[in-house]
């Protein structure tokens, strides 16, 4: 196991002992208790079942360890799985396939060091509990600052966007860009980055990344035509999703401006914040069971109708960094590049 020392900032004293001090005897115990199972253990086909394991912890940890082998032995995960055959005829030529890149095995790569954290994920577990009361998820995360994500890759993205290294325009806006990490993988491709947020917490990392944060209500006022809009994994938590589809039409430079719209399928709507029982005041309505009969919903009864073109769509995982009990989390992202239908 590896250990890190915590940030100073964040282990106030109690009563002359610092938190830090605290916890870690917390952990001492709990890793004792990690060492004390039954001689006697279960052998089932080569492996350790650990049923055997007295402690909660030490169950956690060791099927944790087996579901980070399975993953590390999977060279095609099934988080890019897309059967073309179930799409319709015009939208086949339009989906790219993608596969488990270099920058996506790194990214893993330092979940699978970071859940192994000992001390560290503990830590985030008790101010998890803490904060809950206060704060949601979303804030929680950026002031621990954990939990980042990860949905592709810079070589992904350029065959998406269809662009070259050397590609470069005006500017970018990255519509609720959280932690700012992800919008960072598109930075470089622009003169000038934005972005919104609506938590305080997550603009706080954003401006320590350097970028342009705008109010949540005023970055559409026409001040501002963009290049590119990211919209990754907005629609389904937020409260306006089909008036936010048309102020990014408005909001694109005319001639060439496109949008980036990632979508979580199955498609469920949960508004964080402002709504009583976290339910949208516009509501998206997505048909099919599977991955590729919603993702042909969005875009028949969603984009199209909103006034856009599907220039090309992929399916990839989106990755969250994970603690004790999983080293990541995943869902599945359909990731459309959109362009505004030329009317006459």
């Amino acid at each position: 196991m590896h250990f890190i020392a915590f940030n100073q900032n964040l282990c106030p004293k109690i009563k002359g002992i610092t938190f830090q001090t605290f916890l870690s005897v917390i952990v001492l115990i709990l890793l004792f208790d990690f060492c004390l199972f039954e001689r006697t253990k279960s052998y089932v086909m080569g492996e350790w079942t650990g049923r055997r394991f007295r402690s909660p912890l030490a169950r956690t940890v060791y099927y944790k360890l087996l579901d980070d082998q399975r993953h590390r032995e999977d060279t095609h995960p099934y988080w890019y799985r897309f059967e073309v055959d179930k799409i319709p005829e015009e939208l086949k030529d339009k989906f790219m396939p993608c596969h488990q890149d270099t920058e996506t095995s790194l990214f893993l790569e330092n979940c699978y060091e970071k859940s192994d954290y000992i001390f560290t994920q503990l830590y985030f577990s008790m101010a998890r509990s803490v904060l809950s009361w206060f704060m949601s998820p979303t804030s929680i995360n950026g002031w621990l600052d954990r939990g980042s994500m990860f949905i592709f890759s810079q070589n992904q993205i350029k065959d998406l966007l269809n662009i070259t290294d050397d590609w470069r325009a005006e500017n970018f806006l990255d519509l609720g860009a959280g932690d700012g990490k992800i919008t960072q993988k598109l930075s470089h491709l622009f003169n000038q980055v934005y972005a919104t947020e609506a938590s305080n917490v997550m603009i706080k990392r954003l401006k320590e990344r350097n970028f342009s944060v705008l109010d949540i209500d005023a970055w559409d006022n026409g001040n501002i035509t963009y290049d590119l809009i990211g919209c990754l994994n907005l629609l389904d938590r937020c409260d306006k999703p089909i008036s936010i589809l048309h102020s990014i039409k408005k909001s694109l430079r005319k001639g060439g401006g496109r949008a980036l719209v990632a979508v979580v399928l199955p498609f469920s709507s949960y508004v964080e914040e402002g709504s009583s029982d976290h339910q949208p005041t516009e509501k998206i309505h997505v048909e099919g069971s599977s991955f590729e009969e919603q993702a042909t919903s969005l875009i028949k009864h969603v984009f199209e109708p909103a006034g856009f073109n599907v220039d090309k769509f992929t399916r990839v995982p989106y990755l969250c960094e994970g603690d004790m009990g999983k080293s990541f989390y995943v869902l599945d992202d359909a990731l459309f590049v959109l362009s505004p239908k030329v009317t006459s």
